[in-house]
């Protein structure tokens, strides 16, 4: 079956990366929603995934991003309807919110690749089939942290940070065959959106460094990491995309 994905961006260097592969190789189709240049939001039928990337801006700060407003709005609806939604890092943490759970700092910063395990029940969950039993590397770039959602399965941890996941389904969502997936990590990253990543986030890794040296890598240290990282990355996210898609 070919989807029709619609993606959510809040900066233009925070897109969907190696999804966009993975999507290309499948031959579903992509549109997207870019609010810093004020597109407009989809109707909900033209759409069957909901993909929220990432930004540094926080899911509180709507009175300097006005759009912040209308998406959550948009998030919840889409939710309502039994769409599957994907949240990467601020997108997992708006949807935790339009799911009750609180969203906040997480009290230590977490900005390069940094280790996480899933949990038992992560490790039982049919979407994750495939991923390493142990723990293993990720790019983490977060300092606030969501809780898990009431109801929902919390599907992975960090030494730092007791939430680095979760997944969800409605009564609709169980019928449909869909499901609600958030991560704080970003599996999708490549080469040239680490870079661009790490281009624009300059200011924010030296102040972070200073207070979080143990959870807050060098910008040259991540990037030289990266080129051991990224492909397993891709791999075990193309892998939940596979076990989404099924």
């Amino acid at each position: 079956m070919t989807l029709r994905i619609h993606a959510l961006y809040h900066v233009d260097f925070e897109e969907l990366s190696f999804i966009k592969q993975w999507a290309d190789n499948k031959g579903h189709r992509i549109r997207v929603t870019r609010f810093y240049e004020n597109d407009p939001l989809p109707a909900q039928d033209s759409f069957d995934w909901l993909i929220i990337m990432g930004g540094p801006m926080s899911i509180h700060d709507e009175n300097d991003f006005q759009w912040l407003a209308d998406e959550k709005a948009f998030i919840q609806q889409s939710i309502n309807d039994g769409k599957t939604v994907i949240g990467v890092c601020l997108g997992a943490q708006l949807i935790a919110d339009s799911l009750g759970a609180k969203v906040a700092p997480s009290g230590i910063k977490e900005v390069g690749w940094l280790p996480i395990q899933l949990t038992e029940q992560g490790l039982a969950h049919p979407l994750l089939a495939g991923l390493p039993k142990n723990e293993f590397t990720v790019f983490h770039w977060h300092g606030d942290g969501f809780e898990c959602p009431k109801g929902a399965t919390p599907i992975a941890t960090s030494h730092t940070w007791a939430n680095q996941g979760f997944v969800y389904q409605t009564p609709k969502h169980a019928e449909l065959g869909t499901w609600i997936v958030g991560w704080q990590c970003h599996f999708e990253v490549t080469n040239q959106s680490m870079v661009d990543m790490v281009s624009h986030g300059q200011t924010y890794i030296q102040e972070a460094m200073s207070d979080h040296p143990d959870s807050v890598q060098a910008p040259d240290e991540i990037l030289e990491l990266g080129n051991s990282y990224i492909e397993d990355n891709n791999a075990w996210l193309s892998t939940i995309l596979d076990n989404l898609a099924k």
